[in-house]
């Protein structure tokens, strides 16, 4: 049983094992230090930084430092235990509560939610997360760059959709790794927003993930949503970003 303690390092751990798996399905450079694990992109991606600890030594910080300076496009740092500076970095910085729903029941979704099995479906779950997420890096679309289509073929790995009036409405993808499920990219566009999405693509991912225990990392806005489905603050998570 994962504890309110123990959340940001299993926060953490899940974390790096959701993006060293993207990383790797989109042929970027994956590097793993016992204090952090960054994925290298190219000018789209960019940079992708988990911490691992509660407080990273100076050699780690220095490589963090140069990664980011030869970074070839954004940078974006996830700290679950908020106990590394790195304000040297000229990076703006806010704070996300780390959240924990203990195993249980959840009811069924308003609408329908499916696993994502081939590559429309992965597309149409891009879009919806690039669009909930104004994630501009990505714009024109290509195709698979977000969520290539090898991700979906990766043990513990599942991309959801929701469906409102036969289109794509929202999107997640759930992480199932060491015994914990984590949550990433819970994405609705502007049009379907207020509308029951977020709520029915969560319950659809959350349907396989009852007997453990599942983490997420929330937005301000997200946070009351969570909260109802059983979600509980544990701790703060800084972020680091190099966009605006």
């Amino acid at each position: 049983m994962t504890t309110i303690e123990e959340a940001p390092l299993r926060q953490a751990r899940n974390s790096a094992a959701f993006w060293a798996a993207t990383g790797r399905a989109r042929g970027h450079e994956v590097v793993r230090r016992p204090g952090y694990l960054a994925v290298v992109g190219d000018a789209r991606a960019g940079v992708r930084v988990l911490i691992q600890r509660a407080g990273l030594d100076a050699g780690e910080v220095a490589e963090i430092t140069d990664l980011a300076a030869r970074a070839a496009g954004p940078v974006d740092v996830e700290d679950p235990f908020s106990a590394t500076d790195l304000t040297h970095l000229g990076m703006r910085t806010w704070q996300m509560p780390v959240m924990l729903r203990r195993p249980g029941p959840v009811d069924g979704p308003a609408m329908e939610v499916t696993r994502a099995r081939d590559e429309e479906d992965l597309h149409a779950a891009e879009r919806a997360v690039i669009e909930g997420f104004e994630l501009s890096r990505f714009e024109p679309y290509r195709g698979g760059e977000l969520f290539p289509s090898a991700l979906i073929e990766r043990p513990g790995v599942d991309v959801f959709v929701a469906r409102l009036d036969g289109e794509v409405a929202g999107a997640c993808v759930t992480v199932l790794d060491d015994g914990l499920g984590s949550h990433y990219w819970v994405g609705t566009p502007p049009k379907f927003r207020s509308r029951g999405v977020g709520r029915a693509v969560m319950l659809g991912s959350l349907a396989h993930l009852t007997g453990v225990p599942v983490t997420l990392t929330a937005s301000r806005l997200g946070r009351p949503l969570y909260e109802s489905l059983g979600f509980t603050v544990t701790s703060p998570s800084t972020w680091w970003s190099s966009t605006p």
